[in-house]
């Protein structure tokens, strides 16, 4: 398997998701369901997430930011780890079915995260109906997006229910080496001289093309200059009310819901939209969200969303922090046929691919990251708590895995909401797209209601199939 290259510092778009958390709102908290047909032997799992925090730095280290410093936080070694904060165990109790466990899953998803120990927690829930179990895994999106994540997971699961590789010897305890106050801020002020030169030249470089462009080009390369701030002044305009007249008050309250579909047919339903996974998914959503406000009275031409866009690159697609930027857009959610509804929206997907401003996003960070943190947690708050929901498309295994001697039977991703009412996140997994749904309870006072009006559109969508 690749090996996969963790930095010793947070990018500057990982330490704005940081900062922003002084708004609880704004929390970048990410939960996933993970269903087994049994229950993984105590042993053996203890073992494998023991061996896995061996190998993912991550998952023994904490952040430590320098006080008045303006580098990103560092990520170093909790010397104290102890794993027991991090991985228990639980009897489910209830009905012992996958609700039993989403239940549990709620109120876990709602905390904060210690800040001074690794941002990951792993509960396992035994007792469901059938003898099987699930794992709810919980990290803080500071540390890699979905791709990134299951990046991740593959260093802990197997690919048969008893590998043979069990009995080889635990790897080394990290060296923890933890820097003095002297170091840490000789290390923060290298960093800044290293970033200000990369900058620099970027900088030489693009202002020499302009030049030449100039002179070559003179049209063109103003049309250019001008379309990278237009696109960079739509990333950053405030929204601070939701177009939707429904799903207006937010809190700190969750709900989770499931929802699993035919991989194969969401793929031919958007083949006949010339389109892609993701446009069947993205309409799928929009449609559900028509049918529930048409419930409640009051159909908005179009709804914000906010949506991940995938940046990584052949040179970046080994590393494993967060290669993502967000696209915030109004999605028509007037349009009845679904077909023609994946058509829209593989167009304005396709348009926001092309913005020129995704190529911007560390050198906005970095400046956001300069301005005192109230000041850029109400800037981001004004851009992030009128979006009106979040869809997020991660790639899953797409062959049986085992943990422990379990298999995974159900992965479900509930994906942060941070400012939004709605957020679903699609995680594919051998033949089926399971969907996580999570839904802010200020905003969507009944989301069983929500689920069924989501559940009819995708069944529209794959009829189309």
């Amino acid at each position: 398997m690749t090996e996969l290259h963790f930095e010793s510092r947070m990018s500057d778009s990982d330490a704005l998701m940081w900062n922003i958390e002084k708004d609880p709102l704004l929390r970048s908290t990410i939960t996933a369901v993970t269903m087994l047909d049994r229950a993984p032997d105590h042993d053996a799992l203890t073992a494998r997430i023991e061996r896995g925090s061996r190998l993912v730095p991550r998952m023994r280290q904490r952040v430590i930011g320098n006080v008045l410093s303006l580098a990103p936080p560092r990520w170093e070694y909790d010397l104290h780890f102890d794993l027991r904060c991090h991985l228990r165990w639980v009897n489910a109790g209830g009905d012992g079915t996958i609700r039993t466990v989403l239940d549990i899953a709620e109120p876990i998803a709602m905390q904060g995260f210690d800040r001074a120990r690794p941002l990951w927690e792993f509960v396992v829930v035994e007792g469901l109906e059938d003898g099987r179990a699930a794992m709810i895994q919980k990290l803080h999106h500071a540390i890699t997006d979905g791709v990134g994540g299951m990046q991740i997971a593959m260093l802990l699961l197997d690919l048969e229910r008893e590998p043979a590789g069990d009995g080889e010897p635990m790897p080394p305890v990290p060296d923890g080496h933890v820097l003095s106050p002297t170091e840490r801020t000789l290390d923060a002020v290298t960093h800044l001289a290293r970033r200000n030169l990369g900058i620099a030249r970027r900088a030489r470089a693009t202002v020499g093309g302009a030049a030449a462009g100039i002179l070559t080009r003179p049209w063109a390369t103003v049309r250019g200059v001008g379309d990278t701030a237009a696109s960079m002044a739509r990333m950053l305009a405030p929204a601070t009310e939701p177009l939707s007249p429904v799903m207006t008050d937010r809190s700190l309250s969750v709900s989770f819901t499931p929802l699993s579909l035919p991989v194969d047919r969401m793929k031919a339903a958007a083949k006949q939209a010339d389109g892609r996974l993701n446009d069947a998914f993205v309409a799928g959503v929009a449609g559900g969200l028509a049918r529930y406000h048409e419930i409640h009275g009051a159909v908005p031409p179009a709804l914000r969303m906010n949506m991940p866009i995938n940046v990584r690159t052949d040179d970046t697609q080994n590393d494993a922090g967060n290669q993502f930027a967000p696209a915030r857009f109004p999605v028509p959610i007037d349009i009845d046929d679904p077909l023609e509804r994946m058509r829209t929206i593989r167009d304005l997907v396709v348009s926001q691919r092309a913005e020129p401003s995704l190529s911007m996003i560390e050198p906005m960070a970095g400046m956001l990251n300069r301005m005192p943190t109230t000041l850029t947690t109400a800037i981001f708050g004004s851009m992030l708590k009128g979006v009106d929901f979040t869809t997020s498309n991660v790639p899953g295994a797409p062959i049986p895995v085992f943990i422990a001697g379990a298999e995974i039977t159900e992965m479900f991703a509930f994906g942060p909401l941070a400012g939004a009412a709605v957020n679903v996140t699609l995680l594919s997994h051998c033949d089926h797209a399971h969907l996580g749904i999570n839904s802010d309870l200020a905003a969507v006072p009944d989301p069983a209601v929500l689920h069924d009006c989501l559940r009819q559109s995708f069944d529209d969508v794959l009829q189309i199939a």
